[in-house]
């Protein structure tokens, strides 16, 4: 089989390492499919990469849909690739990802082939969990689908990012989020002010952010676009429009400008306030955070509340009296803030400065005051804070999706913490990762927990207890 081949009759066994579906060749090579595929539905596949013992290939048309497979409920139509699990039975969706952490770990029980995997934890909410949503303006033109549709504002075209596509609404986000959105896309695109065009690098709206908090009922709207601007395009036009939208809805507290004029694809640059409060406000548990355009945040709040409570129990909070918690790959700071009412110390850790200033602003919001802030990368500011003798008691480790930074890893092992707790969103550089430790046989695996972070796509969240053996 050559590249480009189109291979026939493929059934999808299973999604494995890297977000990737398993199948066999006729020849008996592994398949590794990209994309979005249907475990046990047939497929006509691309072969795009042929290496010695796989192929690397893109669907390009569906033979037969799986036994188990729902129709589309929105009408996304699977065009953007968002919520293109929708067609899987919720229960289906939770087997085939409590499968993938499992699988993740087979290469790891050769330090303990009775691993503790706990049961899925689903999210509380199916539908409509997702509190922020970043909406691209764009064009679909194409010559081959005889398609020629000027200022789109919804998502780019999977595997074509030049085009964007023209959809009402999404099940990630709840009605409400939906009815708004629709206020504001009518709003704007009635002035005529031209989509950005990512070929030419000409036009004046880029996007849209919106972030709905779940369980205060607020809203933030920023309108992104070019600062290249020529003056036929009238701001007061805009924010005249916006606060037309605005002043229908009580839950909509705080509306922005964002600007630049860079090719790059940033919703969130210079800011430019406009419309009553600078921040939105949410709640977990006991505790308050303040949200501005740039923070981040959890976007399923729901799921946020319930990973919170579940690390909170593995720590064993009631034994936390006296410890030093070190928070690494920080965040939005909540985890920190999660623990510090059950230790003496808490110092927490990350490398974005704008991150930095949330966590501050919302201790003080909270009356936190056992919390040491530190801006810097892991794996720089671990080896300072050993050589200055610090000791924790217990590591949190929450990294990006790519893991931990390889110069991180050795120095984890210096602290001798009574335990580590591992969030990931990634199985596979989560096992890469607990491998390295592992093998210095200092630690063993207590509990692993999946947790289901958003429904109806392949993401996945695992909480992995480490405890001294």
């Amino acid at each position: 089989m050559k590249k480009w081949e189109i291979i026939k009759n493929i059934k999808v066994e299973k999604l494995v390492f890297g977000w990737k579906w398993f199948a066999k060749a006729e020849d008996w090579k592994t398949i590794f499919i990209i994309g979005w595929p249907v475990p046990w539905a047939t497929y006509d596949i691309k072969i795009l990469k042929k290496k010695s013992s796989f192929y690397e290939c893109q669907i390009i048309n569906t033979v037969k849909n799986a036994w188990y497979e729902l129709p589309q409920r929105c009408d996304m139509d699977g065009v953007s690739g968002w919520a293109r699990w929708q067609i899987i039975p919720y229960e289906k969706q939770l087997e085939i990802k409590s499968n993938q952490v499992k699988e993740a770990f087979f290469h790891l029980e050769k330090f303990d082939n009775n691993i503790n995997f706990e049961e899925i934890e689903p999210s509380p909410l199916i539908d409509g969990y997702r509190n922020k949503m970043e909406y691209s303006f764009g064009n679909y033109i194409s010559k081959k689908e005889w398609i020629d549709i000027r200022n789109n504002l919804w998502f780019h075209k999977q595997w074509e990012f030049s085009k964007v596509v023209d959809v009402r609404s999404c099940i990630l986000v709840n009605d409400e989020f939906n009815k708004i959105f629709r206020e504001f896309k009518k709003a704007l695109l009635d002035l005529w002010y031209p989509a950005y065009d990512q070929y030419i690098h000409k036009g004046f709206y880029r996007h849209l952010m919106m972030r709905k908090t779940h369980f205060t009922n607020e809203m933030m709207i920023v309108l992104n676009y070019n600062d290249s601007y020529n003056k036929d395009y009238n701001l007061e036009k805009i924010k005249k429009a916006m606060l037309w939208v605005a002043e229908k809805y009580d839950i909509i507290k705080s509306m922005y400008f964002s600007r630049h004029d860079w090719p790059a694809d940033i919703a969130i640059w210079k800011l430019d306030h406009f419309y009553w409060e600078k921040i939105i406000t949410e709640e977990l548990l006991w505790l308050k955070f303040n949200i501005s355009p740039t923070s981040f945040f959890q976007t399923n709040s729901s799921w946020a509340e319930k990973l919170y409570s579940i690390a909170l129990d593995y720590a064993k909070k009631d034994d936390l009296s006296g410890s030093t918690v070190l928070d690494l790959y920080a965040w939005t700071g909540t985890i920190w803030m999660i623990f510090s009412p059950f230790a003496k110390k808490v110092v927490s850790v990350e490398m974005v400065t704008s991150a930095s200033r949330d966590w501050e602003a919302n201790a003080k919001l909270n009356n936190i005051n056992n919390i040491e802030f530190i801006n810097a990368k892991v794996e720089d500011y671990l080896d300072k804070y050993l050589k200055q003798w610090k000791t924790a008691d217990l590591l949190i480790i929450d990294p990006p999706r790519s893991g931990m930074h390889k110069n991180a890893l050795p120095n984890i092992m210096k602290f001798n913490a009574n335990q580590i707790i591992y969030v990931s969103c990634n199985p596979s550089t989560l096992a890469r990762d607990l491998e390295s430790i592992l093998q210095t046989w200092k630690y063993k695996i207590e509990k692993v927990k999946a947790m289901d972070m958003f429904p109806h796509t392949h993401h996945i969240e695992t909480v992995v207890s480490l405890i001294k053996k």
